[in-house]
């Protein structure tokens, strides 16, 4: 299985930390990725400011960047989304095709593609999980409230396998966060008093360690709860689940790749 690891922009510049635990876990659970030194964005931000028609030379170099390899592997439900929806613009060559089917984000790979459905290892603490909208409704990895009232999804049942975790139970469980790329930028007020609410919402239920799948939410929740000083830290679940694997608490299961489910 040969994997290619794509480290989103803002994670590369603000948070190298993540695009490490990332890669860790991957060798952990036996996967050893390559980082394609020449990858840069995938080109979402162009395309959310309405400069899609710029974004496609960026496209065409993801396709040509990642086209060797069996599964892109992103800790991005954001990023994966645009990548598998909106490369349709771009003229659809074996390349592009090949790319926009092989590429996951970090928790359908883990998932989906290893069939790992547990996690050994330990955490010890009250743990948020914020569902991102691109990963819950466009990547379909939870359950929505609109749909079913059942709390159930990929990302929080591989947290609630690792010995010590307890879950937070939220008021409101798949709320945005307000975040929304540039949407932060053009409605700041709005975007600002969502966030609050939902670091409120984990505030009122215990959370310890906020987490979630997509550092882009959680760089706006962060930036909350940084500047209301408050006792909550917040973790990629990648960072959670790498630390975890470094004290395993029951032996660690030998993952064989199962059939790829189609996103």
């Amino acid at each position: 299985m040969k994997v290619g690891l794509f480290i989103p922009c803002y994670v590369d510049q603000f948070y190298p930390q993540l695009g490490i635990a990332t890669y860790q876990l991957l060798e952990k659970l036996g996967v050893r990725a390559d980082f394609p030194r020449q990858q840069t964005c995938c080109g979402q931000p162009m395309a959310n400011t309405g400069c899609e028609q710029d974004a496609k030379p960026v496209y065409r170099h993801f396709a040509r960047t990642f086209a060797g390899y069996d599964y892109v592997v992103a800790p991005s439900g954001s990023c994966v989304y645009h990548v598998r929806k909106h490369y349709d613009v771009v003229e659809q060559t074996p390349e592009v095709q090949r790319v926009r089917q092989s590429t996951y984000d970090l928790f359908d790979f883990i998932t989906s593609v290893l069939g790992v459905t547990e996690l050994p290892g330990r955490f010890p603490h009250k743990v948020g999980l914020h569902l991102s909208c691109h990963g819950q409704r466009g990547l379909h990895q939870a359950n929505e409230s609109e749909m079913t009232p059942v709390r159930d999804g990929q990302l929080s049942r591989l947290l609630r396998s690792v010995d010590g975790l307890a879950l937070t139970e939220l008021n409101r469980n798949d709320e945005c966060c307000g975040f929304g790329g540039t949407f932060c930028i053009t409605e700041e007020a709005v975007s600002a008093r969502m966030g609050q609410d939902r670091v409120q919402d984990h505030l009122q239920n215990g959370t310890e360690v906020l987490t979630g799948g997509d550092m882009s939410c959680l760089m706006h929740l962060e930036g909350i709860v940084r500047r209301r000083q408050l006792p909550m830290r917040v973790l990629h679940a990648a960072e959670i689940f790498n630390a975890a694997l470094a004290q395993p608490s029951k032996p660690v299961s030998t993952f064989v790749p199962g059939a790829v489910v189609a996103l």
